[in-house]
């Protein structure tokens, strides 16, 4: 290297690890103003992504938080035993089960989206407006790109 040194900054980093890092940087964030109100990121993004589309099956919501249909089903009983979600029978398949945050549930996600929202904003300080929605865009595109299964 002609007697230089790549600094983090110098060094062009692949796409996908500075994805991954922004990922840990924000999940830390988030399991910070999750944990006080007894929950964890992944609790709090079902319930997140439960408000966004209610009625939800359980394997839908595990698909929209990341997570496998076992580990979906343990989480839901948690999340149903502290009143913050139900489960009704959906009207025309009675074995799948919907899901719904009750109202407490809904008061806790209130207060835990205030916290969410400051990291975004401290997150995106640094960008124009025009340059978030282009990031939104840009990560939307990408993640529909690789929502076909992995190579092998």
């Amino acid at each position: 290297m002609n007697g230089q040194h790549r600094t983090e900054e110098s060094a062009p980093a692949r796409t996908a690890y500075l994805v991954k890092q922004l990922e840990l940087a924000v999940r830390a964030h988030i399991d910070s103003a999750a944990r006080p109100h007894g929950l964890t990121t992944t609790q709090y993004t079902a319930l997140a992504a439960l408000r966004r589309i209610p009625g939800q099956s359980s394997a839908q919501l595990a698909r929209r938080s990341f997570v496998s249909a076992q580990t979906m089903q343990e989480l839901i009983a948690a999340l149903e035993r502290r009143g913050l979600i139900a489960r009704t029978q959906a009207p025309t398949n009675k074995r799948v089960l919907r899901i719904h945050l009750t109202d407490e549930g809904a008061r806790l996600l209130d207060r835990i989206e205030v916290e969410v929202d400051d990291i975004e904003r401290d997150m995106l300080a640094e960008l124009a407006p025009e340059q978030v929605e282009q990031l939104r865009r840009s990560l939307r595109v990408c993640a529909r790109r690789l929502t076909k299964p992995p190579r092998t």
